[in-house]
């Protein structure tokens, strides 16, 4: 049984076994939505997630042969030989999930990441299909994140296998139905602390970045707690024009030719409204979100 889920088709056999348990559960889900009238899924909203998830799938599948291969590249010269115990499991699963805060991290910091990303932030809505509503070329480098791993002697199929299970964990916490999970919240990243993840209010943004421990939060400095006094606003700001797929897809990335090409800019500059964080301008004239904080706590404090 374990092989059916460490071989190299592991990877496929984890999602394939998650199917049934994902439609069960958005179907319960919807179905609560409904006779509740809590107004939690949105028709055209859910295509938008299902497409961007069927095009996020499909790179994945092109990259795969090269993404496994510079993953193995690092595992032929690895540093480390590892018994398959249940501690090679365990400490698999944690650095993977650390490598993936990594990465998440990185989309919300760094603007040509963010534009990759964004796809996955702009639904006004919060529920189980927002969790598929991929960052659609995230494929392309996300590898790079996981390569080190390989380096240090874990297997990337075995790398892979964690991350997809840890993929189907972080698709169960996009709910508003769980509120809150008793002593887990302190370990897990729970549907809370991810509804506070989501969030477009200036408190709640790049906040709360793990997919299943919520501890590498605590550790740097990124955990926020969802405060029943700030109620949570879905979505992103400014919002997008419309929801039509290329849209979506290409909206910060628009934004971003149209920075680049003003005259007179610095190679520098040209260089920083690409990787700079979001709301960087050459002119001081924008506000990244460490600012707008800064500013709202000074703001919070002034009114204590």
């Amino acid at each position: 049984m374990l092989d059916f889920f460490t071989g190299e088709d592991g990877l496929e056999n984890v999602y394939a076994w998650s199917i049934p348990l994902h439609a069960a559960v958005i179907l319960a889900e919807m179905i609560y939505s409904h006779v509740s009238e809590a107004k939690l899924y949105n028709g055209k909203d859910v295509a938008t997630s299902i497409y961007l998830a069927l095009m996020n799938f499909g790179l994945d599948l092109i990259m795969k042969a090269f993404a496994m291969g510079v993953m193995f590249l690092f595992y032929n010269h690895k540093l480390f030989t590892w018994d398959f115990t249940v501690w090679y499991w365990l400490i698999c699963f944690i650095i993977t999930d650390f490598a993936y805060y990594v990465l998440h991290y990185v989309d919300h910091h760094s603007r040509a990441f963010w534009a990759v990303h964004i796809t996955h932030h702009n639904s006004e809505y919060f529920n189980l299909t927002t969790g598929f509503r991929s960052p659609v070329l995230q494929p392309l480098y996300r590898y790079l994140y996981f390569s080190p791993l390989a380096f240090l002697g874990f297997n990337p199929w075995h790398i892979m296998v964690v991350y997809a299970i840890g993929q189907v964990y972080g698709t169960w916490v996009h709910t508003q139905t769980v509120k809150r999970m008793g002593v887990l919240e302190y370990i897990l990243v729970t549907p809370s602390h991810h509804r506070v993840h989501h969030a477009c209010n200036i408190k709640y943004l790049d906040r709360n970045m793990g997919m299943c421990l919520i501890i590498w939060d605590k550790i740097f400095g990124t955990f926020e707690k969802e405060d029943p006094n700030v109620p949570i606003k879905y979505g992103i700001y400014p919002k997008m024009p419309d929801n039509k797929p290329d849209t979506v897809l290409f909206y910060e990335w628009r934004k971003i030719w149209k920075d680049i090409r003003q005259p007179g800019l610095k190679i520098s500059d040209r260089i920083n409204y690409v990787f700079n964080s979001p709301g960087w301008r050459h002119d001081g004239t924008g506000k990244t979100v460490r600012q707008y904080q800064k500013d709202y706590l000074e703001k919070q404090a002034k009114r204590q």
